[in-house]
């Protein structure tokens, strides 16, 4: 993804603390006392335009939501989202996602997103992969015992090895879909990417993954 450079993107993250935590280590193990309730949380890593998060947020009101995006130039359409159409349940963060364990407590989040990541197809780059073994410890450690993560790809490539990562790594899978929009899951909300992939007749691969 090419990235558009918005000299103005910084000044406007810090004028929506409401909506743009910039300190979240300092809520480490405390999210419910920011959000001011006992509802679960979901977080979505990668969230880009915002499109997803702040989607899942408006249509599931007694969850709350984070998304995790590290560049400020794409964060800023997400920030922008929320404003048009205000939503009380979700904030943004604009950190990286391999800093994970610094924001949330071991046990302190309920479901992770992680939709079309960059598949980093070269051998030579699989630690990047957000399903590689270096992140996988990292989710295992936020999530709870029951806790889940949901992931989305227009990759088969991708895909393919996310299930073999995931079950070496100890995760059960559950509802893999090879062709999401052609699939009975309901409730399904697309992200920018997706609509765009399947417009163009191209599959969606998903999957459910528990905490054996």
């Amino acid at each position: 993804m090419r990235l558009r450079n918005k000299p103005w993107a910084e000044d406007f993250l810090e004028s929506h603390p409401e909506i743009v935590e910039s300190s979240p280590a300092g809520w480490h193990g405390r999210w419910k006392e920011k959000f001011g309730n006992d509802s679960p949380l979901h977080v979505e890593a990668g969230s880009g335009k915002g499109r997803f998060v702040t989607e899942m947020a408006r249509a599931h009101p007694e969850v709350n939501f984070i998304g995790i995006e590290k560049y400020e130039s794409v964060i800023v359409t997400g920030v922008e989202r929320v404003l048009e159409n205000p939503v009380s349940n979700v904030l943004l963060l604009q950190e990286d996602v391999q800093e994970l364990t610094d924001f949330f407590e071991e046990g302190e989040v309920d479901r992770l997103y992680i939709n079309f990541t960059d598949p980093w197809p070269k051998n030579k780059h699989a630690k990047r992969r957000l399903t590689h073994d270096n992140f996988l410890v990292k989710y295992r450690d936020v999530l709870k015992e029951d806790g889940e993560i949901h992931f989305k790809t227009d990759n088969q490539g991708l895909f393919e090895y996310s299930l073999e990562s995931m079950t070496q790594f100890g995760f059960q899978l559950n509802n893999v879909s090879l062709d999401l929009h052609n699939s009975d899951i309901e409730g399904n909300i697309m992200t920018e990417y997706e609509e765009k992939f399947s417009k163009k007749g191209m599959r969606i691969y998903r999957l459910e993954a528990s905490l054996r």
